[in-house]
């Protein structure tokens, strides 16, 4: 390990000594974005915090943060809600939950709760609300290739993102959790904090924000309150226009609050790890309707960022607020070879394949396992739209998009390179034999493939690892739950709830993969994007008519299987792929 593991256990039992009395409660940290000791504090003390069972939510700010002080406003009006003061702001607080809980039945409350333990960053150490100083402990963390780290980084910023200065970026990231609880080795977490801090630190906008919240096992549990909050009350702030009773109430909570403060970005880098970000209980029950409440969408997020294969886009007059591009808890050596390549080089590739497919009826993938008709036409013979994955989030209105009068957001991979297309549907049969992810990435072989049979009504699984088939059924279960207590509450429209159940079963992805420089690791972002491989998604599409509830990749090693790919044109062959090599 190329950090100091005895540095980050001292560390973690340091800040359990301090923590001990804080089990199943919640702790939200702040510090700024110039204390970089703080920052490299985190990993040990949020390790602490897992292992105490302790939810902990982290701000990293610029001196001062508006949303921040709405925030602890919010928490403010709440405890004098439950002393029982009166005056205006209690009141419309309190009507305000009152409407939502006639659906959240007392859930919806709880997330008011101002945190047990409140820390703040000073410049020389942790200092609590509850009586109690911590060291910063960041002695583990060694630099290792930082300075090609911040070339990357540069390379993703200007090339795949194309920042302005005078734009605002948030950063995510991920805590440490219990050993017992993650799946990837520990370095890769820890190499996590080195690549957002670089991506931080390389990033020219002057306005910037990092944040981070623990993720759950399942989208069934509820998400940590702070952000939980946060979340609806950004959400809530886009909807207080909207003519319905919840908004209207809470129309009033924001002006006497001023909660005109919370903001997003104008652009998104994050860093995920393993599991779910949680549910989110006002989108669950109630939802958040576009302008001319044609649709509903279930979450902050999709009014934010539009994106061009969600159903609600297409009918919500605004605009997109942010565009987003996110890896993985990637080692540092994976994150700069599969990323500090010639962007723009690697688009042309991705174009080349968009302009194969678009001049093929179907596509055609051949050989001795693997075997496929992709067919990109309808009964009507309108056809699927071929995408590409590079440099995608230049811009926050997608421009394809743009010129069918629809203002959608653009979403980035990092690292990117693949071309892909929604199929109609396919006929035939693949064999995955890399990687899938579901909640997380998990590796397969040619010894005991995943084998996938296609045809008009979808897919079925016809063999591969018990472990790996168990936890695909698990987890559509759970997403199944999801959408049904959606549908019990109204929160979709019955039009969006019955197509995700129509395209619950169906292929929602075929892509042929283009990074020159990705090489196979235990993590999908990177392996669906190898020159030389192919991948394959079940449900979720990339069209506004194929939505549902999750997106499961697999990834196909086509040049082990020596595969050939090439489009059909009534007989012309229109070649992508020989024997398993690129040959755009």
């Amino acid at each position: 390990m190329k950090y100091n593991l005895k540095a980050f256990n001292n560390a973690v039992k340091y800040y359990e000594k301090y923590l001990r009395n804080f089990k199943g409660k919640n702790i939200f940290i702040v510090l700024d974005t110039t204390n970089e000791k703080a920052f490299f504090s985190i990993p040990p003390l949020s390790r602490a915090a897992s292992n105490l069972d302790i939810d902990m939510a982290v701000r990293v700010i610029q001196k001062t943060s508006k949303a921040l002080d709405a925030l602890i406003d919010v928490w403010n009006t709440f405890d004098e809600l439950k002393k029982g003061l009166k005056n205006k702001k209690t009141k419309a607080l309190d009507d305000y939950i009152k409407l939502v809980e006639k659906k959240t039945k007392g859930e919806f409350r709880k997330i008011f709760e101002r945190p047990e333990v409140y820390i703040r960053a000073s410049n020389k150490e942790f200092i609590s609300n509850q009586g109690f100083r911590m060291n910063f402990k960041p002695e583990w963390f060694k630099r290792y290739r930082w300075e090609d780290l911040l070339a990357t980084a540069r390379i993703i910023w200007k090339q795949l993102y194309n920042l302005k200065k005078n734009e605002k970026v948030g950063f995510g990231f991920e805590l440490i959790r219990k050993a017992k609880d993650m799946w990837y080795p520990l370095e890769d977490y820890l190499d996590s904090f080195a690549v957002v801090r670089t991506m931080f630190l390389a990033c020219p906008a002057i306005k910037k924000t990092l944040s981070a919240s623990p993720s759950r096992k399942t989208v069934l549990e509820n998400s940590e309150r702070t952000s939980e909050l946060a979340a609806t009350l950004f959400g809530c702030e886009l909807e207080k226009n909207i003519d319905e009773p919840v908004f209207k109430e809470f129309k009033v909570l924001s002006k006497l609050l001023h909660l005109n403060r919370l903001e997003t970005n104008d652009a998104t880098f994050f860093i995920k790890g393993e599991g779910f970000p949680g549910k989110h209980l006002f989108g669950e029950t109630i939802g958040y309707p576009t302008p001319n409440k044609k649709s509903r969408w279930g979450s902050p997020g999709g009014i934010i960022y539009q994106l061009p294969w969600d159903p609600q886009t297409i009918v919500d007059s605004r605009a997109p607020l942010c565009r987003i591009g996110f890896t993985d808890t990637l080692p540092i050596v994976v994150f700069i070879e599969t990323n500090h390549i010639d962007w723009l080089a690697m688009k042309k590739t991705d174009d080349a394949l968009i302009r194969q497919v678009n001049k093929s009826d179907k596509i055609i993938v051949d050989s001795d396992k693997t075997k496929l008709e992709v067919f990109l036409k309808d009964k009507k013979g309108c056809r699927r739209e071929p995408l590409g994955s590079d440099v995608d989030v230049r811009h926050k209105l997608d421009p394809k998009y743009l010129k069918k009068g629809i203002k959608a957001g653009t979403y980035a991979n990092i690292p990117g390179g693949e071309m892909f297309v929604t199929p109609e549907y396919m006929k035939g049969i693949f064999f995955g034999d890399v990687v899938i992810s579901v909640d997380k990435s998990y590796v397969l072989n040619s010894r005991n493939p995943l084998i996938v049979k296609c045809d008009e009504k979808g897919y079925r699984i016809m063999g591969g690892p018990k472990k790996i088939i168990n936890k695909i059924n698990e987890k559509k279960k759970e997403a199944m739950k999801v959408l049904l207590n959606q549908e019990k509450h109204k929160a979709l429209p019955a039009k969006i709830i019955k197509m995700k159940k129509d395209n619950f079963n169906k292929i929602g992805e075929f892509a042929i993969n283009t990074n020159p420089k990705a090489k196979l690791c235990n993590y999908l972002i990177v392996n669906e994007k190898i020159a030389g491989m192919i991948h394959i998604a079940l449900g979720s599409g990339f069209e506004d008519d194929r939505a549902s509830v999750y997106h499961y990749d697999v990834v196909i090693n086509a040049k082990e299987q020596k595969l050939d790919i090439y489009g059909l044109k009534g007989k012309n062959k229109l070649w992508m792929m020989r024997k398993g090599k690129l040959v755009v």
